[in-house]
């Protein structure tokens, strides 16, 4: 036996605990789940059914647990586990399943085939056979918490400039981006980009909120590597942070798997250290909309607007309601997809895979079902609350001929405040000129 092949093993010993173990031996073998998993809707063969592609994780599980399996592998279907079966499990575990979990929700037993590509995905991270570009950016995350002073006072001169840019928008003078605020009520978690800065830092500006921007970004690749240690090493960067400043409650960006694993998981890696309420940026804006604190005119969007249920924020997230909500208040003619909120359908760029630029192809063909969804509700604009999920509807956009807009709650509710000018880009366009222009195109 290989070292490799030793630490896989090991790594799959680790991981084995009660849910684990009963979704290794639970399932019934029915199918029911192929139906549910946007994969097989898109092309219906045996690999793309969830219990099949369980089952290569169990024959190994069988192979190493059971004396007759060992002895009479052929009977029991069980297989010991060599370098070219765990590339495929690799293979399997990070471009043929996204961890949205519509399989489990929608089988009998309640068998969780993702927790399984999970532990494939933690064997693959200790083996060093993990996609490269997915620890490297667990990597540079990690690194970027050890000494954030090499980088802060770069990060605090565009924050300045941004700063500006909020003033000219929204006619406050005084209306600014606090950073390492102490005592402030809320953290606010952005993720790279300007884009998750402004338009949150213009909500709360104008309902006089009393915040603080993180100098650190939301996403957790060590959380799409079931790398635990990798993982932790990331999300501690904002416990740290948040107990430094003696933060009332950390306020997550429109990040899928973010919201999920802070609000449900950070809190059990570090019991006695977070002593945090976890809520979205979309909760807070629901908020400051149901209290008054924001002003918002639905009648500024008249275009068709659908929503996209991010499978980690409603499926495995329990965000359903809020965004509906708010978008009830702010758009005319909001339309829903079928089936929607924990039943939605997976965009297909969850779990990692859409920062894989070698599964592209087989990630677009994933996508047809949504694609086909939000084709049939006449929407002119899709809102999506994950940063994941807006770049490939964006692509779907572009492959299917979908003719729609893509967009991020917050923008929307930005442009439905009525600003004295209108957010822009870096150039100084109006940043919903092309929304608008495509919303209305024949």
């Amino acid at each position: 036996m290989t070292e490799t092949i030793e630490l896989a093993l090991k790594a799959l010993e680790t991981q084995l605990n009660q849910p684990l173990e009963t979704a290794l031996e639970a399932c019934a073998r029915c199918g029911i789940c192929a139906e549910a998993c946007h994969y097989y809707r898109a092309e219906p063969k045996v690999e793309h059914i969830p219990a099949f592609r369980a089952e290569q994780l169990r024959s190994i599980h069988r192979y190493e647990h059971d004396f007759l399996s060992r002895l009479f592998p052929v009977w029991t279907r069980s297989k010991k586990l060599d370098e070219a079966t765990l590339a495929n499990l690799t293979e399997i575990a990070f471009s043929q399943c996204t961890l949205c979990r519509r399989c489990t929700v929608n089988c009998p037993l309640g068998v969780d085939t993702p927790l399984m590509m999970r532990a494939i995905r933690g064997m693959a991270s200790t083996t060093g056979t993990a996609p490269e570009i997915l620890v490297m950016l667990a990597d540079a995350a990690i690194e970027k918490g050890k000494d954030p002073s090499f980088y802060k006072e770069m990060f605090l001169a565009q924050i300045r400039e941004m700063e500006e840019q909020l003033r000219d928008i929204t006619g406050d003078q005084d209306a600014e981006i606090p950073v390492d605020k102490q005592g402030a009520r809320i953290l606010y978690v952005p993720l790279a980009g300007a884009h998750t800065i402004l338009p949150p830092a213009i909500v709360f500006n104008t309902a006089k909120e009393d915040w603080t921007l993180s100098i650190f970004e939301a996403s957790n690749y060590g959380v799409f590597l079931a790398d635990m240690d990798r993982a932790k090493q990331v999300a501690k960067r904002i416990v740290d942070e948040a107990n430094r400043l003696g933060v009332g409650e950390i306020v997550i960006s429109e990040c899928g798997h973010a919201y999920s694993s802070y609000r449900w998981d950070v809190p059990n890696w570090f019991p006695g250290e977070f002593n945090f309420k976890v809520r979205s940026l979309i909760e807070v804006i629901a908020d400051h909309i149901a209290d008054g604190r924001i002003k918002v005119d639905p009648t500024v969007i008249p275009e068709a607007v659908t929503y996209h249920d991010s499978c980690n924020l409603a499926r495995n997230g329990g965000l359903i309601e809020e965004p509906r909500f708010v978008l009830d208040r702010i758009t005319t003619d909001f339309r829903e997809m079928t089936p929607n909120k924990a039943e939605a359908l997976c965009c297909g760029g969850g779990g990692g895979l859409v920062a894989l630029a070698e599964y592209d192809e087989l990630r677009i063909a994933a996508g047809k079902p949504k694609a086909d969804q939000i084709k049939n509700t006449g929407a002119r604009v899709v809102v999506a609350a994950c940063e994941n999920c807006r770049l490939q509807i964006g692509e779907l956009n572009e492959h299917y001929d979908l003719n729609v807009s893509i967009t991020a709650l917050t923008d929307l509710v930005v442009r439905a405040m009525r600003l004295p000018k209108p957010l822009t880009g870096g150039e100084g366009e109006d940043l919903f000129e092309g929304e608008r222009a495509l919303a209305t195109k024949d």
